[in-house]
């Protein structure tokens, strides 16, 4: 080859590595990036039904997740996944994730503290407001109900380890999950105090404490308490 020839030869084959490294590095930086590897990033498919973080949606059939005690979280995730609580999607989505998954998704959203959703329930009347406030701080001992508050913290927003607050959410879930566990079709461990408090509550109390819980503001302090004190009810769910 005549000398000329070499530089440009030996110009061109850089040229041409330089024009490949070039477009290699551009693709690489137009390629998309995977999505972090955290819990939050994992669960976003839940947030459809229940909201970002877990916030709650203004709908009668998602509860809110966020703020509730990771052992009451876990136990429902738990029963969903083994069927002994039966709602067909979540039933299907959980069916193979380990104990170990679904601790990590409850102690998730326990930790969340996100705004209460927009809905505030349907107070028709003073005497409806009133007759739920009355049965959520006091009960009532001639019908062998207890106050809501006596298990569900002074707050209302739960006992650890294991018991749900019931503040944020929507008056419908609230007055359905009381319908639900009235007719035995969502079931605790036995003995289910809660089936046997809501056997006693008439269609008009379960109107009245859902109407009242749901109206409730988001406390300074939303975290659940401490259970210190003995239960009122032997709870199965609560014996674990």
């Amino acid at each position: 080859m005549l000398d000329w020839k070499r530089p440009l030869v030996a110009g061109l084959t850089a040229l041409g590595t330089l024009i490949i490294s070039a477009s290699a590095n551009a693709q690489s930086s137009n390629a998309p990036k995977p999505p972090p590897d955290t819990m939050e990033a994992r669960v976003m498919a839940c947030a459809a039904c229940h909201g970002v973080q877990g916030a709650g949606l203004d709908n009668n059939y998602f509860p809110r997740l966020a703020g509730r005690p990771a052992g009451y979280l876990y136990e429902q995730l738990r029963a969903f996944r083994d069927g002994t609580r039966s709602y067909a999607p979540m039933n299907a989505l959980l069916a193979y994730l380990s104990d170990d998954y679904l601790h990590k998704m409850a102690e998730y959203y326990a930790a969340q503290q996100p705004p209460f959703p927009p809905h505030r329930g349907n107070l028709r009347t003073d005497a409806i407001r009133e007759q739920g406030r009355r049965l959520v701080a006091n009960g009532d001992a001639a019908r062998g109900i207890p106050a809501c508050a006596t298990c569900h913290g002074a707050s209302l927003t739960g006992l650890e380890p294991g018991i749900p607050g019931l503040l944020g959410l929507n008056a419908s879930y609230l007055s359905g999950q009381l319908g639900e566990f009235r007719a035995h079709t969502r079931r605790g461990a036995r003995p289910d105090c809660m089936a046997n408090v809501a056997a006693k509550l008439s269609d008009a109390d379960i109107t009245a404490v859902s109407a009242y819980l749901a109206a409730q503001p988001k406390p300074a302090d939303a975290a659940p308490a401490r259970q210190t004190a003995e239960l009122p009810l032997v709870c199965g769910s609560q014996a674990r």
